[in-house]
């Protein structure tokens, strides 16, 4: 026979322990409301701080990257190269894997300064040699990589924004942590007088 299993208690008789340290009791210190205190300050100091550190650093990052992305243009050229040898064939042909594929091989070209040069570049795969190309020229002659674009600036903007997001609960949570430390300190230090002041007179009365 399944035993009966007992009523719950009424709501207003569960142990109150929401927000413990905001409500009058005997055994809440100073230290318990400090703390509810600070946590509170910190929590809204975090809400309040998330948008203002996404605008900030993403907009930083963005006129940097976007600078970054106007020296590139400025300093990078697309310039004709020929393929030296054929380029490597990818073991499934036509595939999409193959039409995103790009295989290093060396390509001869000529830099700004009017010397011909030849380097290793990214080709698709299969070309034969003698192949015309196109490939990204710094003005130092070496192959580099195309300039960012507008969306590729964007991207790391919102990167840089979305770390700055998450970068504020991790202070807040820290400092928090830190104010802990400290109070519990705090607690035990007076603990540990009030213990040696009774551990005296008990000794003292014997």
């Amino acid at each position: 026979m399944a035993r009966a299993t007992p009523p719950e208690p009424p709501a207003e008789e569960l142990p109150r322990v929401v927000l413990w340290r905001w409500r009058r009791n005997p055994l809440r210190r100073r230290t318990d409301l400090a703390q509810a205190w600070i946590g509170a300050v910190l929590l809204l100091t975090v809400l309040a701080a998330i948008p203002v550190a996404m605008f900030l650093v993403g907009d930083t990052a963005y006129r940097h990257h976007m600078e970054t992305a106007r020296h590139q243009a400025a300093t990078r050229h697309h310039t004709p190269a020929v393929l030296v040898h054929d380029a490597p064939r990818h073991p499934e042909p036509g595939s999409d894997e193959a039409k995103q594929t790009r295989y290093p091989a060396s390509v001869r070209f000529t830099d700004p300064h009017g010397h011909t040069r030849t380097a290793k570049a990214d080709v698709e795969p299969a070309l034969p040699a003698g192949s015309a190309i196109r490939v990204w020229v710094d003005n130092d002659g070496k192959i580099t990589d195309p300039p960012m674009t507008t969306t590729q600036v964007r991207n790391r903007a919102m990167g840089s924004a979305l770390v700055a997001a998450m970068a504020v609960p991790l202070l807040g949570a820290a400092a928090y942590g830190y104010a802990h430390r400290r109070l519990e300190r705090h607690n035990l230090a007076r603990w540990d007088a009030a213990w040696a002041d009774v551990a005296q007179r008990w000794t003292t009365s014997r």
